[in-house]
């Protein structure tokens, strides 16, 4: 079963409800409370370009209503292209895969997860995404935490 990009938005939109709707804020603006549902058509959002050769898509960033920080962000990366150098991260994320399989590299470990699989990556964890199969990989993810406010 292939997740579409849209469908999954709005079942996010759906699992924020009442506290998802940041209003005019980009990558650099300062977090803003998420109090109202709104829609995040994929067609708005920028794309942002990876150093290996990735592209990103920022959906939403703030704080909900309850005092969390959430940055949701959608990525693709292209098959046969350098994973991004594995990286530490002060906050939690839940990453969902779309579309492609993906190894998820975590200290000497790799697994790998196609479509409909989800990946918890836990505060503090060494990792990174990369694209193992032979189409292009698209994966959302949530981030939770402080250093989601960024």
């Amino acid at each position: 079963m292939t997740l579409r990009l849209r469908g999954f938005g709005l079942v996010l939109v759906e699992i924020l409800a009442g506290v998802a709707g940041a209003r005019g804020q980009g990558p650099a603006a300062a977090p803003v409370v998420l109090a109202t549902s709104k829609v995040y058509p994929v067609e708005a959002m920028p794309v942002r370009l990876m150093a290996n050769g990735g592209e990103s898509r920022d959906t939403i960033k703030g704080l909900l209503v309850s005092g969390e920080a959430v940055s949701v962000h959608e990525s693709s990366q292209p098959a046969g292209m350098k994973a991004n150098p594995q990286h530490v991260i002060q906050h939690s994320e839940i990453i969902t895969v779309v579309e492609g399989t993906v190894a998820f590299e975590h200290g000497d470990a790799s697994e790998k997860v196609g479509p409909g699989g989800v990946i918890y990556v836990a505060q503090g964890t060494l990792h990174t995404l990369h694209n193992v199969g032979p189409g292009t990989a698209r994966y959302v993810v949530v981030a939770i935490g402080v250093e989601a406010k960024k």
